[in-house]
Order: structure tokens, then sequence, then C-alpha cells
């Protein structure tokens, strides 16, 4: 199934077994009578900065903060410490924290939602890579979101790490999905087939000892090369963003809506193409689902703010 708003000339072709064929990208609402998402019309970019610490090697995921406007939440790949970075939008380190009871196999994202019997927000690191498919058990650490803005420093409160399963064998995951309200979780796989696999997890199974089985959702095709390689969910859970090496794909989320049932529908691609970042494996939406946050792989990457223009709807 051909995606049909805000499409770039050299996107792939997505598509979701079981749904109708989208509207062209001249209608002002998408099938079921939500509009078009902002992301989906022509989009301005601005590199707001570059980070320029030591500690940012080989950058994976990004998460942008609900509680402390302009910090950023970000983590290496595979090979480091189990440690965070909080960046400003500007690219500068404000805090380089250890996570105890935590390890870094392969990280690959992290989410920002609702602390898991808690009051306030909670960061969820996704050690979900596994290029070689071989891993019998993946994990989500979740540690309440340290607050302080530069005054951070040391170490995160000691992880709680939800141990997962595929229902099917090992995959490889870049992308995290965690409902901010929820905190339900969502695995999307990466495939440079294209067609990704989408897996659930309960939020009913934090706390409990032992490995949950995800549930198999379903799947979707963003095309041949269109690997996912991260995932954001905004602040209020509406705008749903998946991206790949070249593209962003966005969904507006309907009340009550799964994320495995937002998944299920066919996406738009954002209006900027990311191919020119080089090897982009973060992505972070804002709060009113109008701005997208990416960071690149590679020595000094820029932070780059992709944003639909005007002013936010009232």
């Amino acid at each position: 199934m051909a995606v049909g708003c805000g499409r770039d000339d050299d996107a792939g072709d997505a598509s979701v077994t079981g749904e109708e064929e989208p509207r062209s990208s001249s209608d002002a609402r998408r099938p079921g009578g939500e509009s078009r998402p902002a992301l989906c019309s022509a989009l301005g970019v601005r590199v707001t900065g570059r980070v320029a610490t030591p500690a940012a090697s080989e950058l994976s995921g990004m998460a942008l903060s609900r509680s402390q406007p302009g910090v950023l939440w970000t983590h290496n790949d595979s090979g480091d410490s189990a440690r965070v970075l909080a960046l400003a939008e500007d690219g500068r380190l404000r805090a380089e924290l250890e996570v105890p009871s935590s390890s870094n196999r392969d990280w690959e994202e992290i989410a920002i939602a609702r602390e898991p019997g808690g009051d306030g927000d909670a960061l969820y690191i996704g050690d979900i890579g596994d290029n070689l498919a071989r891993r019998s058990e993946i994990a989500v650490y979740v540690v309440p979101e340290p607050q302080g803005g530069d005054r951070m420093s040391g170490a995160t409160a000691p992880a709680q790490r939800i141990a997962l399963r595929y229902p099917d064998g090992a995959h490889d995951a870049e992308a995290l999905l965690v409902d901010p309200l929820s905190g339900a979780l969502a695995i999307v796989t990466k495939s440079f087939g294209g067609r990704a696999r989408v897996y659930t997890g309960s939020p009913r199974a934090h706390g409990r000892a032992g490995t949950q089985t995800l549930g198999q959702a379903g799947s979707l095709s963003l095309g041949p090369g269109e690997a996912v390689t991260a995932g954001s969910v905004s602040a209020t859970g509406r705008t749903v963003v998946l991206r790949s090496y070249g593209h962003a794909y966005v969904w507006t989320r309907r009340p009550r809506e799964s994320l495995a049932g937002v998944l299920r529908r066919a996406p738009c691609v954002a209006g900027a193409g990311l191919i020119s970042e080089g090897q982009g494996e973060a992505v972070a939406v804002s709060g009113d689902g109008r701005a997208l946050y990416t960071v690149a792989e590679g020595e000094r990457p820029p932070v780059r703010r992709y944003a639909a223009p005007g002013p936010p709807p009232p």
C-alpha cells in the first residue's frame, strides 16, 4: 500500500496488511477524520549545535524531556559503559550519568514515559540491539528521570530491568516506543528488506520477576532499504514517529488507540529527507508533534531540528 501524504519522491512504498488506500497529499484530512500530521508538510531544518563532548562516541537513541525544557537524553551504542547523556539543544553536554544495576550489551533506544508506580517521568533504555539475531533475551532498563539541569552529576537511581523475549526467536531491533501515559512498550524490528515486525509488552509486567514474552502485533512494510532505526512518541501520545536512515514516518494516534493499533495504519512521510545525515539512529518528537530532533553517529555530530511551518493549532 503506497503512503499517500507528504511523500518524498525517493521514499519507498509503505504498507500495512489489511488497510485501505490512504488519500492523496492534497487531502486536508486522513482516513478516519484526523488531521494530517503537521510533520508531513514541508519542514524547515536548522542545525542547533554540535555534540562536542568526547563522551558521545556513537550516539543511538534520543528522547526529549517533558519536565526539563530543552533537555535531550541520549546514549552510546554497544561497546560503551552503561551511561546516559543529557544534552542541551545546542549540543552542549549538561550531564553524564552512570546507570547502576544495568549493562550496555547493545543499547539502541531511549524513551520517556510515566514512571511505573510513580508520579514523575522515567527513562526507558532499550538494550534491544542484536545484529546477529542470537540473543535469547533482551531488556529495557527503567530509571526515574534525573532532575537538576546542569547540576546533575554522578549516577541515576538504580535501574529496574525488564527482561523480554520474542515469541518466535531472536530479532535485531533499534526502535522502542513507550506510551507516555501507560508505559506500554512496542518494539519495531530492523530489516533492510523493509518489512518490520511489531512486538508489544504489557506495562503490568513492570516489577515482576522473570522474563516477559512479548506479543506479536503485526508488521509494516516501508519499502526496500527502509530499515527502522529509531522511534519516538510525543509527550501527549498523539504523534508517533519511526525513522529509517533516509526518512521519517509519522502517524496521528486516535483516542484510546494502542501503539500497535496506530502502526497497523499507513503513515505519511515527513516533509524532509534524512539521508544526508549519515548513519542516523536517533529521533525525538516535540511535545506538540510539530518538530523532530535528530543526531547521527560520528565525531562532533550536529543536532538537527526539523519543524513544520506556522504556529501550532489553537
